[in-house]
């Protein structure tokens, strides 16, 4: 089961429908594939796909169900473990209470074949349990510059905390060149300021039939499949589909 980390270093800037198309994507591809609220503060999973689900992860929390039983289907054949915004146990959540969905992730195993995190914008110590949890981290920015900032920011933390991380990042709602330019800067910054490498997963581009859907709550790539930003977020499946064969996975 291949593990990916979706962050940002700030809201707004479209990640948690980034996660959820992508989702769809790679369904699509043939991949079983479970999205999970990681945002434990802020869930908006179940608004991005739509969804009303009986039991969320504070039924986790409170012991009541485990995390294979509260998974659901969603559009696209999504599977999704949902959060519940502003729920006190679990804006708490500390170690141990983490505990209880880090101990079942293996139980997920025999109906997943990538397991996606939908991390909360920003860098505090729940979201850098996710983060060390995946095999690969994806960055979510947009070409607003103080997104642009926020993003080397997180990498920043990010290299402090898990230095071997696998960082890739994404630019949202910017075309191929566009995309391009924005990392090449990006890219020298962190190798400037960090000595550190970063990888390049590509662009979506600003696609208006793609942000009505989303406001629909209703995820573009199977509604829209023929639309701009589909397209683009069905190369990035393409490339995350790579990271299975990955040699340094297999090896892992």
């Amino acid at each position: 089961m291949l593990t990916i980390a979706i962050t940002s270093g700030k809201g707004g800037v479209g990640k948690t429908s980034f996660s959820a198309n992508l989702a769809a994507a790679l369904v699509a591809a043939g991949e079983r594939t479970t999205v999970f609220d990681a945002d434990l503060q802020l869930a908006n999973l179940d608004i991005a796909l739509g969804i009303n689900p009986e039991f969320n992860l504070q039924h986790v929390v409170a012991e009541e169900k485990t995390l294979a039983e509260i998974v659901t289907k969603g559009p696209g054949g999504v599977q999704a473990i949902t959060g519940a915004s502003a729920v006190p146990s679990l804006m708490r959540a500390g170690p141990k209470k983490l505990g209880l969905f880090f101990s079942q992730l293996a139980d997920l195993k025999n109906t997943t074949d990538i397991l996606i995190f939908d991390c909360a914008a920003g860098l505090d110590n729940r979201v850098v349990s996710f983060l060390k949890l995946s095999e690969e981290v994806i960055i979510v920015a947009s070409p607003d510059p103080t997104s642009i900032t926020d993003a080397y920011a997180t990498v920043k933390t990010i290299v402090r905390r898990s230095p071997n991380a696998r960082i890739k990042v994404l630019f949202n709602m910017a075309n191929f060149d566009e995309g391009q330019k924005l990392f090449a800067m990006f890219e020298k910054i962190c190798w400037t300021y960090l000595k550190r490498k970063v990888d390049y997963l590509g662009s979506v581009e600003y696609d208006r039939r793609a942000a009505l859907a989303t406001r629909k709550r209703e995820l573009f790539v199977v509604t829209d499949p023929d639309g701009k930003a589909a397209r683009d977020i069905r190369a990035v499946a393409q490339t995350v589909r790579q990271w299975k064969e990955s040699p340094l996975r297999q090896a892992s």
